[in-house]
């Protein structure tokens, strides 16, 4: 794996060390957001670092990426896009508080963030970071217990099942046929049938590579997908 540059690795300690930590407590946690910031704080950091050094030999430089639900954890892959390989990147977060803490401990940074829904994004991208928004337990809470093998059988809704995927699917569109052939995805392994499914609906081919990454904060690991 090729590692990030110190130079990388101190622009990510510095974006950590600015972060509002008291403000994010609320954005993340209906209650116990300090105490949870001051265990995950270090794991973002570190597996963040881990993920980044990942995707890194698996982008070129000078093409752009698009980022669904980007915050805290994707600070690392942001900054090794943007300043190691000079990549246009538009990192989309609904949370308005978030993007505002975000945009103001990245400084300098060129991302662009947007308070918006991703799939409002323009132009086209090589590259898809979609990580644990498919099956996202506050958008999609019947889906999302299906996704992790937790639903009820008794008590399950198939009707907001359906609503819901349905809408995880209009989502991936979206977002997906941004793309410009070839691509890579960034996504959870539970999220990766989501993108087979409209590659498979679109005619376009896919390959999911079989390592996969840790991540802090839901915990879902992560893989890359090839596309085209």
């Amino acid at each position: 794996m090729k590692a990030l540059s110190s130079k990388n690795r101190r622009e990510i300690d510095a974006i950590f060390s600015r972060l509002d930590y008291a403000a994010l407590a609320g954005v993340y946690c209906d209650e116990g957001g300090e105490t949870f910031w001051r265990a995950m704080r270090e794991p973002c950091r570190r597996l963040g670092i881990q993920a980044a050094s990942a995707l890194l030999p698996r982008l070129r430089a000078g093409g752009s990426s698009l980022y669904v639900g980007a915050g805290v954890a994707e600070i690392p892959a942001l900054v090794m896009e943007a300043s190691a390989l000079g990549r246009r990147v538009s990192a989309f977060n609904l949370r308005r508080k978030e993007v505002g803490l975000l945009r103001r401990a990245c400084g300098a940074l060129p991302v662009d963030w947007r308070a918006s829904d991703a799939g409002s994004a323009r132009g086209r991208f090589d590259h898809l970071w979609m990580v644990s928004v498919l099956n996202d337990p506050e958008e999609f809470p019947d889906l999302s217990l299906l996704s992790y093998g937790r639903a009820d059988p008794r008590a399950f809704r198939c009707a907001a099942f359906s609503a819901q995927r349905l809408a995880v699917r209009r989502l991936a569109d979206r977002c997906l046929r941004r793309l410009s052939l070839p691509a890579l995805v960034t996504t959870s392994v539970e999220e990766a049938i989501w993108v087979e499914e409209w590659c498979q609906r679109s005619g376009v081919a896919c390959r999911v590579e079989k390592k996969t990454y840790p991540t802090a904060i839901v915990g879902d690991p992560i893989c890359f997908i090839r596309l085209g």
